[in-house]
């Protein structure tokens, strides 16, 4: 399977061109880069991830936040623009926002929303099936999830973990 057809990263593809929810856009592909390239830094995942992260921080207006990860996503994807993790998208135009992205972010100018050209008809065909069965999301939470979510699991998980150490 090409990579760009994973589960995971057509998730990806859905939050991010769907109801732009990076914060879900980095759970995923954060999954899908630990299961195959955990570590890595310098994987193509990770310019994916860092992309989301720095768009998340733009929408919440840390300016700060977002130059400094919005310029580690542009590195690690221009230099994968010719991996199998680009191969599906226009990944000269996606550069070319990102550039603009970031004058937007230095000039401390309101959010605006990007999407990612997929230049694979059955990729895209795949993300706009996935993108009709997205729930609306409310404005609010999208830009705020990391208070507003439900982290009972995820504190579940750590209590556990401190235990069994114990």
């Amino acid at each position: 399977m090409h990579p760009m057809y994973h589960p995971l990263f057509v998730q990806f593809l859905t939050y991010f061109n769907g109801n732009q929810d990076y914060f879900e856009c980095h759970e995923v592909l954060e999954e899908y880069w630990k299961e195959i390239a955990p570590k890595d830094k310098t994987h193509p995942l990770t310019g994916w991830i860092q992309l989301a992260t720095g768009l998340y921080h733009w929408r919440r207006e840390n300016f700060s936040g977002a130059k400094t990860i919005l310029k580690k996503a542009y590195i690690t994807l221009e230099q994968s623009v010719n991996s199998s993790f680009m191969e599906e998208v226009d990944g000269i135009a996606i550069l070319h926002s990102m550039q603009q992205v970031q004058h937007a972010v230095e000039k401390k100018e309101p959010f605006q929303r990007f999407i990612l050209p997929i230049t694979s008809e059955t990729l895209e065909k795949q993300v706009l099936t996935s993108i009709a069965l997205l729930e609306e999301t409310d404005a609010h939470y999208l830009q705020h999830k990391h208070m507003l979510r439900d982290r009972s699991d995820i504190l579940l998980a750590r209590d556990e973990k401190r235990r069994s150490r114990h």
